[in-house]
Formats: structure tokens, C-alpha cells, sequence
């Protein structure tokens, strides 16, 4: 049994999607981040770095994967599925899963905070961000234009982009004439087992209320 801690966040949604796709039973342990329980010793003992997600492997005597990437790799290695097992194409796959955890995330996570959380607007920061973060989906444009899915079949690189590139209009960024990347989102987003991951802890909608986004604001800013 997987024990995941998790939040209604994309590296959350990352896992619970990851876990959805290959089957593999979880109990799903949700933190309140604008409470900071992610900082509390209790999961500090679990993930050092106070974020989620992590996952604790009941049947491997309690051991404790964080970072979202490294999760994605465990449970594809554990399991035998959505990493290829021939050695270009797992290159391949962790070369984009690398792009998303270097790249797409840090990046679109900044246009994020300065586009939505910020106290103060900065116009410079928000302009680098969003441009910057445009540029890596213009990458995906062109990989996904050349390829179904960034590795050549659906991995966990398509799992890690995804719940950020779906996001896109909340960093106030457009995927306009990006048809390939457009496509891609559609395919992904069809999948039940993606629908069901999105779900986890609670639904996530893409362009969420007035209400919804307001609450979002306040606890991001509590961390900030």
C-alpha cells in the first residue's frame, strides 16, 4: 500500500495521477498548506524539504520517496510501467520528465506567484516569467509535433507536464497557435485515470471560481 501525502496542487497531482494510471492502491493523506502542515516535524520526517508530494511504500519497510520526480521514477520502476525499458527511450523519458522539473515547473511556478500571489504587481518579473514559460510550451509545441507523446509513447514525462501545462491560463499564459501542445492536453485530459488523478485530494478545475481563486490567493500568500 502507498500512503500519499498530497494537496491539490500539479506536483500533487502529478503522483495521484501516476497512481490512477498504473493501478497500484493508495490511501490518500491530504495537508493543509495554508495551515503549513507541511512544515510540522511529523512530515519533516518524511519529506526534509516541507513540500508536497511523498509517498511512503508500506511494502518496502516504510520507505519514503519525496520530490515529485524522483516519486514518478520509483513507482514506474517498481511497477514496470510508463518508463520504457530500453535504454534510449528511458533516456528520452527522463530527459523530458528533467525539462518539466528544471523548466516548466520552477519557471511557470514563478509566473504563478508573481501573475496571481504577489502583494505587489512587478511588471518586469511578471513579463520575464510568462515569456519564459511560454518559450518552454513552444518546446513542447515542437517535441509533441514530431511525436504523440514527449517520449514517443504516453511516460511519465506526459505525467509531469501535463497538471502545469493544463494550468496555463491561471499563470496567464496562452497556448494560442501551439496546435501540437493543444492536441496533446486534449488526449490527456480524456483519460480516466487522469481525470480520476485530478480529482485527488479534491477537483481541481482549470478555470476555477471567483471564490475558489480568492481562497487560493490567501493560503499561497500565507506561505509566501
Amino acid at each position: 500500500m502507498i500512503e500519499l501525502y498530497t494537496a491539490a496542487t500539479p506536483n500533487g497531482q502529478k503522483v495521484s495521477i501516476m497512481l490512477e494510471e498504473i493501478g497500484m492502491p493508495y490511501q490518500v493523506k491530504a495537508l493543509n498548506l495554508g495551515e503549513m502542515e507541511q512544515k510540522q516535524d511529523w512530515y519533516l520526517a518524511i519529506n526534509p524539504n516541507g513540500r508536497i508530494p511523498a509517498i511512503i511504500d508500506r511494502e518496502q519497510e516504510d520507505f519514503a520517496v519525496f520530490e515529485s520526480g524522483a516519486i514518478l521514477i520509483y513507482l514506474a520502476e517498481k511497477t514496470g510501467q510508463l518508463l520504457p525499458a530500453d535504454t534510449k527511450g528511458r533516456s528520452l523519458a527522463l530527459q523530458w520528465l528533467m525539462f518539466q522539473m528544471g523548466g516548466v515547473g520552477p519557471m511557470q511556478g514563478q509566473a504563478n506567484v508573481f501573475h496571481r500571489y504577489a502583494p505587489q504587481k512587478i511588471p518586469y518579473a511578471i513579463d520575464r516569467y510568462q515569456k519564459e514559460t511560454r518559450r518552454l510550451y513552444e518546446v513542447l509545441n515542437t517535441r509533441l509535433g514530431q511525436s504523440p507523446y514527449l517520449a514517443g509513447e504516453y511516460s511519465i514525462a506526459d505525467i509531469a507536464s501535463f497538471p502545469w501545462v493544463r494550468i496555463h491560463e491561471w499563470s496567464g499564459v496562452s497556448v494560442e497557435g501551439l496546435t501540437h501542445l493543444q492536441r496533446w492536453l486534449a488526449e490527456i485530459e480524456a483519460r480516466p485515470a487522469v481525470q480520476r488523478g485530478l480529482a485527488v485530494p479534491i477537483k481541481r478545475e482549470l478555470k476555477p471560481s471567483d471564490q475558489d481563486a480568492d481562497k487560493a490567493i490567501e493560503s499561497v500568500r500565507k506561505m509566501l
